[in-house]
């Protein structure tokens, strides 16, 4: 089951070569800074706005849920829409939406209204993120790999920003946040439509159906449910331990920016290196064993705020290895294209997303602070259990690919979206 070593021995590209790109590439890749801050933004103010307007836990989880659960389902349309209207225009919809609905959430003044702005602004995140990656390569200068470098740069940056971003801003007003990035995104579509040359639609049109019947086969199967239980304690960490930390914006903000630290730099190097030393199932299975490890250790000592802190930040280096990994298996988990095998798997795994905020809140409120953890731990060994019973379906003995190659940036791609 292991992966053989790549053969691409190409030399790495400079510094210099990798960011001197085109004025319409540094455009959008401002964009993805902006759009993956995305993820950790609204941590740091969950309780902030649990306080402010008097919700539970539970319900203020939902701005996760809302927004998983239409990413999710919109992974399945975002290869119809610019396999017809193009890149660009599916790039400027989806920050056009960003920007409505980040605008109109922090107008907002009950936690539903957030919670229903917070799910169209998974809709433009959908639509902005599926086609970032193809429309970086396509516009950029010297070799592919160069741009998914300058790719990833990006995206580790904005998961990494994000936190303090939002801590920061929060420690304001916990509507601050949702304005910034209402700002931001006006100047990144301003620069993406002036500085973006047109792209035509694709010659061969996506149909809903595609991803549907991609799920029959077992490889994919086996993946998808295995990032469906891994997501579900992925996010429960991400939407519940802010409220046993009990701390303000700003101090929460820069706990996170250790957890997207870690999650980028393992997501970038450490998975590939470590895929390409022990191969591509057993690195996912010692992480997930030490995912579910980490959250049973703060499920024991929740009261302990220093155990939760180590426990958020260490979690981000078993998050950016399955991100990765999990999802680059995708490309060999069943016979069909990967963008229709991305969104088939996309599509399974953000209902873990979706549904696991909200079950942590209910569970934080009606047991105790510990159970959301334990329940976190126990879906994540679940999913070990799936991945190490169905990875006789997966066809990963292909060669892993090459450091910083375009397969390997899809992988995290669609991989740290959530």
């Amino acid at each position: 089951m292991t992966t053989a070593p790549p053969t691409d021995h190409s030399p790495a590209p400079t510094f210099r070569d990798t960011f001197r790109q085109p004025r319409a590439v540094w455009a959008v890749a401002f964009a993805c800074v902006i759009t993956f801050m995305g993820i950790g933004l609204v941590d740091p103010i969950l309780k902030p706005i649990a306080d402010e307007l008097g919700a539970t836990p539970s319900e203020t989880s939902l701005l996760f849920t809302s927004y998983m659960a239409v990413m999710g389902v919109a992974m399945l349309i975002t290869g119809v829409i610019s396999s017809r209207i193009g890149a660009k225009r599916t790039l400027l919809s989806g920050l056009l939406l960003i920007i409505v609905f980040a605008g109109l959430a922090g107008m907002s003044d009950s936690i539903g209204a957030i919670v229903g702005f917070r799910a169209g602004w998974g809709l433009g995140n959908a639509l902005f993120v599926a086609t970032a990656l193809s429309t970086i390569v396509v516009a950029s200068a010297g070799t592919a790999g160069q741009a998914v470098i300058f790719f990833e740069a990006a995206l580790g940056l904005g998961i990494a920003v994000g936190p303090i971003v939002g801590g920061q801003l929060g420690s304001i007003s916990w509507r601050a946040p949702f304005f910034g990035v209402s700002v931001l995104m006006l100047i990144a579509l301003i620069a993406t439509a002036f500085l973006l040359p047109p792209t035509p639609p694709s010659p061969r049109k996506t149909s809903l159906a595609d991803p549907f019947k991609a799920l029959r086969h077992p490889g994919l199967l086996t993946i998808a449910l295995t990032a469906l239980f891994y997501n579900m304690g992925f996010f429960t960490l991400l939407a519940f331990a802010p409220f046993p930390l009990d701390m303000t914006a700003s101090q929460v903000g820069w706990i996170f920016f250790g957890w997207g630290l870690f999650l980028a730099v393992a997501s970038v190097w450490t998975a590939p290196a470590l895929q390409r030393r022990f191969g591509t199932v057993p690195t996912i299975l010692v992480a997930l064993a030490l995912f579910a490890a980490d959250l049973a250790v703060m499920a024991l000592f929740t009261e302990s705020k220093t155990v939760l802190v180590v426990g958020i930040i260490v979690a981000g280096a078993f998050l950016g290895i399955n991100n990765t990994l999990i999802t680059e298996a995708v490309m060999g988990a069943a016979p069909v294209e990967r963008p229709v095998a991305s969104s088939a798997y996309s599509f399974v795994r953000f209902s873990g997303g979706a549904v696991a905020p909200w079950a942590a809140g209910r569970l934080g409120e009606e047991i105790n602070a510990s159970a959301p953890f334990w329940m976190g731990a126990g879906v994540v060994v679940i999913g070990f259990i799936i991945m190490a019973v169905g990875s006789k379906h997966l066809r990963v003995h292909h060669e892993a690919p090459s450091a910083h190659s375009s397969e390997e940036a899809e992988a995290v791609l669609v991989g740290d979206i959530d």
